[in-house]
């Protein structure tokens, strides 16, 4: 396990000012109980989802174990109607399978053309629009995605940050989130925006053992729950049981600091990408001095980077 655990503050009928001017600015993770979604807590059955999305073609991930790892990819994508992967999904042993009886399924809602469309529940199932109602946390001109999202049983998600803030409303089951601080970056061995630790309760700490400095942050969310997850803020998510949740992300940066051609809200700023490039740039030109000079030359600009780039505002 990671070294110290903080559990995730709950608050209960916390209103919009409240959150906005107080809660909002603190940049970290808090559990919301009592917020109105309106009926879906209450509607979003599995024979009800299942009549209602009836034969709407849905991309789904399929895997033979629990622990997905989208690193090396321990899965496959297949489509079903989703009337048909809802009863599946809520299923512990399955007499249809693409794989094996006891296959996870995990669907991640996407635009109708994922390559120029966000996803948006209130289009790609609008006849669902009526039943949630989104916590009104951020001004309308912010919103860029709301996603449906349907895990089996037992299913764990990748540990994994996004861009944008956002709001996971977990509408029925149980779901545990265990989360790091982004200040902790160093300690959760990346590949892109996800984390090669996937056991992150018992992790190989011979393997990655940096891991145990990493502060680790947890809340269990049941229906109607929502909890505020911000930018940059590494979550992992675990199905205790067959849920329904939908993510809502929103803007926290100006429209012109993220990628326009980012349709799923996991691309860096476009700042942070040219940054990134202008570093490679720069470690392929050390490469080209002695091992001595070029360990020497990479600390000081390790040093001036963490003098004129790191923040003492956080924790």
């Amino acid at each position: 396990m990671a070294g110290q655990c903080f559990l995730v503050p709950r608050l209960e009928s916390v209103s919009q000012e409240q959150f906005m001017e107080h809660l909002y600015p603190q940049r970290k993770p808090l559990v919301l109980e009592g917020i109105d979604l309106g009926t879906c807590t209450s509607k979003w059955t599995v024979d009800y989802l299942s009549q209602i999305g009836g034969r709407k073609e849905v991309k789904i991930h399929v895997a033979a174990v629990a622990q997905m790892d989208f690193i090396s990819k321990n899965f496959v994508y297949r489509t079903l109607p989703f009337g048909k992967l809802v009863q599946r999904a809520a299923e512990e042993k399955h007499k249809e399978f693409f794989i094996s009886e006891d296959e996870k399924y995990y669907l991640r809602s996407l635009g109708e053309d994922p390559r120029k469309d966000v996803a948006d529940i209130r289009k790609q199932f609008p006849l669902l629009e009526g039943d949630i109602k989104f916590p009104k946390f951020f001004k309308e001109e912010q919103f860029f995605s709301s996603v449906f999202r349907i895990s089996s049983p037992g299913l764990q998600l990748w540990t994994h940050y996004d861009v944008m803030d956002n709001l996971l409303i977990q509408v029925t089951g149980k779901k545990r989130v265990v989360l790091f601080s982004p200040r902790d970056a160093q300690y959760l061995y990346l590949s892109g925006t996800k984390s090669e630790v996937l056991n992150v309760d018992n992790p190989d700490l011979a393997k990655y053992p940096l891991f145990s400095k990493a502060r680790r942050y947890e809340c269990s969310l049941k229906a109607g729950d929502v909890l505020f997850i911000p930018a940059l803020w590494f979550h992992n998510v675990i199905s205790e049981e067959f849920g329904v949740g939908v993510n809502v992300f929103w803007k926290h940066l100006p429209s012109e600091c993220y990628d326009k051609t980012d349709t799923y809200g996991n691309k860096d700023p476009t700042a942070a990408s040219r940054a990134a490039q202008i570093l490679d740039r720069a470690l392929k030109t050390l490469a080209e001095l002695p091992e001595e000079y070029r360990d020497f030359y990479a600390r000081r600009m390790v040093l001036h980077i963490q003098d004129k780039a790191y923040s003492k505002n956080f924790e």
